[in-house]
C-alpha cells in the first residue's frame, strides 16, 4: 500500500497499525526527515508527479515475492489545488493498480462519478470512468476538520477495469479536451472540425453539446480516429 501526501501521519499511523509496513511519498523535507527513521515505512521523498508508479510497484513485487502477483493499493488525502493532475498521472499506471481510495474536494468527485447530460460531467469524467469504476464513497463535512475548510469533502473509491476498452489514451485525451473546450458549443463547430481535419468517415452526431456523449461513444470515436 502507498500513502500520497503522509503530511503529519493522521492515516499513516492507524494504516501502518492494520499493514505493519507502508510506503509513503512526501514532498516536504523536514515532513520525510521526520518519517524516515521509522523502520515500518518506506519513505520516497519527491514530488507525487515525477513518481514512476510502474517501477515502484516492480520494485515492491521484487522485494517481497509473496507480492509479485499482485498490485498498488493507493491512498491519500490529496492536496485539493493539484488533485486533478495527481489523478491523470496516475492513470498513466493503472495497469500496476488494484484500487485507489483518495479523500478530495467534494466538487471534484462529483465531478469524477457524473453522468452523460448533467452540468458536472467532463473531461475528467470521461478520462476516468474509462479506465475506473468510480464510486463516491462518503462525505465529509467542513467540521471533521480543524481548521475547517471552506469547502466539502469526499472519499472516493477507484477500481481500475479489469478489461478496459483497448484505446490510445492520448487520442482519447485529445478528442475529450476539444469536444469539452468549449463545451457550450455544439459539437458540430468544436470536434466536428477536429474529425474533419483528421479526415474521419464514420458516423458521429455532432449535433450535440459534449456533456451529452457518454464515455462509450468517446471511446469508439477514439478508436477510430
Amino acid at each position: 500500500m502507498v500513502e500520497i501526501g503522509p503530511g503529519l501521519g493522521a492515516l499513516t499511523q492507524p494504516l501502518v497499525e492494520r499493514l505493519g509496513h507502508l510506503v509513503v511519498v512526501e514532498l516536504d523535507r523536514d515532513l520525510a526527515a521526520r518519517l524516515r527513521p521509522r523502520a515500518d515505512l518506506t519513505v520516497i521523498e519527491s514530488d507525487v508527479l515525477k513518481v514512476d508508479f510502474s517501477a515502484l510497484a516492480q520494485e515492491l513485487q521484487q522485494r517481497v515475492p509473496a507480492t509479485a502477483d499482485k498490485g498498488l493499493r493507493i491512498v491519500g488525502n490529496l492536496p485539493y489545488n493539484i488533485s486533478t493532475p495527481i489523478l491523470f498521472h496516475l492513470l498513466e499506471h493503472a495497469l500496476v493498480v488494484v484500487d485507489q481510495h483518495f479523500m478530495l474536494q467534494r466538487e471534484v468527485v462529483e465531478r469524477m462519478v457524473a453522468a452523460p447530460s448533467t452540468a458536472a460531467y467532463g473531461r475528467l469524467s470521461v478520462m476516468l470512468q474509462w479506465r475506473y469504476a468510480v464510486e463516491n464513497i462518503l462525505h465529509v463535512p467542513p467540521e471533521s476538520f480543524e481548521p475547517p475548510p471552506r469547502v466539502d469533502s469526499a472519499v472516493v473509491r477507484m477500481v481500475p477495469w479489469p478489461d478496459p476498452a483497448p484505446v490510445d489514451a492520448r487520442r482519447l485525451g485529445e478528442i475529450v479536451q476539444v469536444a469539452f473546450g468549449q463545451r457550450r458549443k455544439i459539437l458540430r463547430h468544436t470536434l466536428g472540425r477536429w474529425l474533419i481535419a483528421h479526415d474521419y468517415g464514420g458516423a458521429f452526431d455532432d449535433q450535440r453539446r459534449a456533456e451529452e456523449v457518454p464515455v462509450s461513444e468517446f471511446v469508439a470515436l477514439a478508436q477510430q480516429t
